[in-house]
């Protein structure tokens, strides 16, 4: 009975033991399950996913979760608080803005820009065209135009029997959609109604792909070889320009843009640190390997 007591008293002390050092241990363990809520752009989205998959590479204690669904969407719950940051292929609006500010203690979002893109014009592959002015581009889109014959810019394209545009475009919630309403409508003018509007930057160039007759505009990165790039002009008469690398760093072409994330005040030290590896070579390394332009070589 004794020796029982003996060891009964041993196997209570070492559970103690091994209770108050693990206690220790835990206590002295580094905090982990930090997350980054992304959500906005779906021109962005394939750039945004690839970063948080080799984020996770560098910090496996940080979750990055990443979903599209539009600027639009990005950008207002940014404003509800819901994410750490927004994507967005637009600048925020000043109304939007506001209200994020008003809503966060009167602390104004702050903006990164993380990428550049020049927004291609796709055609078909099969159509002779190559080059177009933004006012043609105008008189496609946009509301009362008056181009929606390939024949009224000069091209018969094979395939294409009925001779009539098919436009394609985005949907409203898209930053995309927002950018080039104004760059080459202009803010007072809305899109003709009759286009056939895609969820998603890939989805545009798909369809234009398999539809002879088509037009779409979508992001740089997209491209296949279904379709062709316009080089596009200012203005009738000046050269037109192809989108390119170099053409959004120095913005030579029409609708070279940059790309953003914003968060809704001053990011938390593990969101700061996330935009701090984006920004860095490896980061921007992923910018260039997904198809857009790293921001280090703008002026």
């Amino acid at each position: 009975m004794r020796l029982a007591a003996i060891a009964l008293v041993a196997m209570v002390s070492l559970t103690v033991a091994c209770s108050g050092g693990e206690r220790r241990e835990a206590a002295s363990a580094p905090t982990t399950g930090a997350v980054i809520r992304i959500t906005g752009s779906d021109t962005m989205v394939n750039l945004v996913q690839a970063w948080a998959e080799n984020y996770k590479k560098k910090r496996p204690d940080v979750s990055v979760q990443v979903a599209g669904g539009g600027s639009g969407v990005g950008i207002a719950g940014l404003i509800d608080g819901i994410l750490d940051l927004a994507a967005s292929s637009r600048e925020m609006e000043p109304a939007e803005i506001e209200r994020a500010t008003q809503k966060h203690g009167g602390v104004k979002p702050k903006e990164y820009a993380v990428a550049l893109d020049a927004l291609s014009v796709y055609l078909h592959k099969d159509n002779p065209i190559a080059a177009m002015a933004l006012a043609d581009l105008a008189e496609i889109y946009g509301d009362k135009g008056t181009i929606d014959k390939w024949s009224q810019l000069g091209a018969t394209v094979p395939g294409c029997a009925s001779g009539t545009i098919v436009r394609v475009g985005r949907q409203n919630s898209s930053g995309t959609y927002v950018y080039f309403r104004e760059a080459v409508l202009g803010r007072q003018r809305e899109y003709k109604l009759g286009s056939i509007d895609q969820s998603g930057s890939k989805d545009v160039v798909a369809l234009v792909g398999r539809t002879p007759c088509a037009i779409g505009y979508s992001g740089m990165a997209y491209a296949t070889p279904d379709v062709k790039a316009l080089e596009l002009a200012k203005q009738k008469g000046q050269p037109p320009v192809a989108p390119s690398n170099q053409t959004a760093l120095d913005k030579s072409y029409p609708l070279a843009r940059a790309l953003y994330l914003y968060s809704p005040a001053e990011p938390k030290p593990h969101v700061k640190e996330f935009l701090d590896w984006v920004l860095s070579p490896d980061g921007q390394k992923i910018v260039t390997d997904i198809g857009f332009v790293s921001v280090q070589g703008r002026t």
